[in-house]
């Protein structure tokens, strides 16, 4: 788990903090007396979520990121933005990507307050895979439609007060992993992108039986030990298309929904194992399988389970 805080309002301090937690930038202020900036961080070795502060109109020039940089805006605009081939505006409300992680990027926070999500682009790569085994890249700065935006706003937000706001489940190897690769999925419902539908590269051998032996074995044997869809696929040696189009095909879900189903039974197993008298809680065994959202683990346990995982922890 990581976190960072910052408070200050000495212009040099806010440009050197902001090139150490972000990329080297240079920063300059239009706005006499006040020039307070305040941060805080939260995340996971692949993801952070930053809210961000700033009571003043500041004017920045940052060097490419290297990660993808997407922008809640809450108060106040940011005016002028730009990187090669995009010029904009964004105000309350708006969710946008700020820049590709290989571009540079200028433009002029008003008087704002915004959250930065930053995601590790290899994330879009293990959910989604690109075209011949080509990196998955954004193509559009906004997303697709309003109802996209407000969707990723919810990912994004529940994140942040879901997953980042308990260090001791955000620390859980599974549940880190969840919580990035469904960002990212979020990321790719929300904007438009280069990895083709999944039935575009499967050919007449990517739905044999073979592979789902493959991949189900593999699924089974690391459902204990965070694992991405590429991960997958490479196991049941075909592309990640190729996988998520032999799984709809012949199991009516998808590799994550299946990986989904095992953890379950893994956590119903450890919940009819455990002592009610321990002090082990439905909450940690959930967690320990990847499950950080109480009240949805609850709902999948007992649709599958008949019964309240807390009825099963206690013997009742």
């Amino acid at each position: 788990m990581e976190s960072l805080s910052f408070d200050s309002d000495d212009l040099e301090v806010t440009e050197d903090f902001l090139s150490r937690a972000y990329a080297r930038m240079r920063i300059a202020s239009a706005t006499p007396g006040s020039n307070r900036a305040r941060v805080l961080r939260s995340g996971i070795p692949s993801v952070s979520v930053d809210e961000l502060a700033l009571d003043f109109e500041m004017s920045y020039s940052v060097t490419p990121l290297g990660r993808l940089c997407l922008c809640v805006v809450h108060e106040g605009t940011v005016r002028d933005h730009g990187y090669p081939g995009v010029e904009d505006s964004f105000g309350p409300g708006d969710a946008v990507l700020l820049a590709p992680p290989d571009l540079p990027y200028t433009g002029r926070i008003c008087n704002a307050r915004y959250n930065i999500t930053l995601l590790d682009p290899a994330l879009l790569d293990q959910v989604a895979g690109g075209p011949d085994g080509s990196p998955v890249r954004l193509t559009g700065h906004r997303p697709r439609s309003a109802a996209a935006a407000r969707q990723l706003v919810r990912a994004i937000t529940h994140l942040r007060d879901g997953v980042l706001a308990d260090p001791e489940i955000a620390d859980e190897p599974l549940v880190a992993a969840t919580a990035a690769q469904h960002l990212a999925a979020s990321v790719l419902a929300a904007f438009p992108h280069t990895a083709r539908d999944e039935r575009g590269g499967a050919g007449p051998h990517d739905a044999h039986p073979a592979v789902l032996r493959r991949a189900l074995a593999y699924i089974d044997d690391h459902a204990d030990q965070p694992v991405t869809v590429a991960d997958i696929a490479a196991a049941a040696h075909v592309t990640v298309r190729a996988l998520q189009y032999a799984f709809r095909r012949h199991l009516d879900t998808t590799p994550l929904g299946q990986l989904r189903r095992v953890r379950l039974a893994h956590a119903h197993h450890d919940l009819l194992a455990a002592d009610p008298g321990s002090g082990v809680t439905v909450t940690q065994i959930a967690a320990r399988w990847g499950f950080h959202h109480a009240g949805r683990f609850a709902s999948l346990y007992r649709g599958t389970y008949r019964r309240a995982p807390h009825e099963t922890l206690s013997g009742g």
